[in-house]
């Protein structure tokens, strides 16, 4: 019985370690090469399993080799899955340059996943019925997350968003229907032009005070907001709702780490936030994010998304309960 259903995307990453990004028109020697499973929704469910929490995840892929490669990963992970298998359109894949700071740049074809039917999600109602949680992504065709909302709303499920990427299309209505929104910077500044016409650098909001970015945060109509700001550890905006904490804004620091590769490490943080509402269900929220935190920053020791996800075991040795 999953207590956490991931609905989401799936791509198989392919990735570059360079010492610098190529410039325009040059070829650069690479030093290593890797190809894994990946994809936003894939990664996040793999990160909430390896917290110890039954999850189960549901996405599209293709009748092909890729598609195949995503269902023995799912197996030897024992993350069940509802894949619709489509053959009309391939599993997605994508091109990850990593340079030697552990930056990242990504090219990505979304393919079998913007072909999630909407009906098929709706199939899944089982799933959902005795769940606590849903997270989503937008990797996927927005009818297809619409769908989801729908059944996390009917069976009273949490309902967590990460926003990434800010598609076109996208409406203030269905970001409002989330629970719990968990973008980045440059997702918040995006979802802000677009939700509250308010246009802002998103490489100042870490500078910003912590009553500016709470103002800010309101404005996107979501009960709770949790920025993620890279290095500068993360930011968390409650409505009425402050989900156990004392303060209704507040910042958590990162941990230190030796940092390879920070591609994926958006995703523990998402997948391990599900999770930890579950496992810290009683605790304030604060609890939930500081785990979430530490889950991201060991992410970013390994190379690669979702093989990188770290296990709660491994979390609490490096960092304590």
């Amino acid at each position: 019985m999953a207590q956490v259903v991931v609905v989401g995307s799936y791509v198989q990453d392919h990735a570059w370690l360079v010492d610098a990004f190529p410039r325009s028109g040059e070829t650069r020697r690479a030093h290593g090469f890797n190809t894994g499973p990946g994809g936003k929704g894939f990664n996040q469910a793999v990160a909430c399993a390896r917290q110890g929490v039954a999850t189960a995840f549901v996405g599209a892929i293709g009748e092909d080799r890729l598609g195949a490669i995503a269902q023995d990963f799912a197996r030897a992970e024992n993350l069940p899955c509802r894949w619709q298998i489509r053959n009309d359109s391939p599993t997605a894949a994508s091109s990850i340059v990593v340079n030697a700071h552990g930056e990242n740049r990504i090219a990505v074809n979304f393919a079998a996943n913007e072909r999630l039917d909407p009906d098929f999600v709706r199939a899944q109602s089982d799933l959902f019925a005795d769940a606590k949680i849903l997270l989503l992504q937008l990797e996927n065709n927005l009818d297809a997350i619409a769908a989801a909302l729908e059944l996390g709303e009917r069976h009273g499920l949490t309902r967590l968003l990460n926003p990434a990427p800010v598609v076109a299309g996208l409406q203030g209505d269905l970001v409002r229907r989330a629970d719990i929104l968990t973008p980045n910077e440059t997702e918040f500044a995006l979802l802000l032009e677009r939700l509250a016409d308010d246009r802002i650098d998103p490489a100042t909001l870490a500078g910003r005070g912590d009553a500016e970015l709470h103002a800010l945060a309101r404005r996107l109509g979501v009960e709770t907001v949790v920025i993620t700001l890279g290095a500068q550890g993360s930011f968390v905006s409650h409505g009425d709702a402050r989900r156990g904490d004392d303060a209704t804004h507040y910042r958590l620091p990162t941990e230190r780490v030796h940092t390879v590769d920070t591609t994926g490490a958006g995703d523990a943080f998402s997948g391990t936030l599900a999770a930890a509402l579950v496992l810290f269900h009683n605790a304030p929220f604060r609890r939930v994010v500081a785990h979430a935190n530490r889950c991201a920053a060991l992410s970013t020791e390994t190379i690669g998304t979702a093989p990188a996800m770290p296990t709660f075991a491994a979390v609490t040795e490096r960092f304590g309960n």
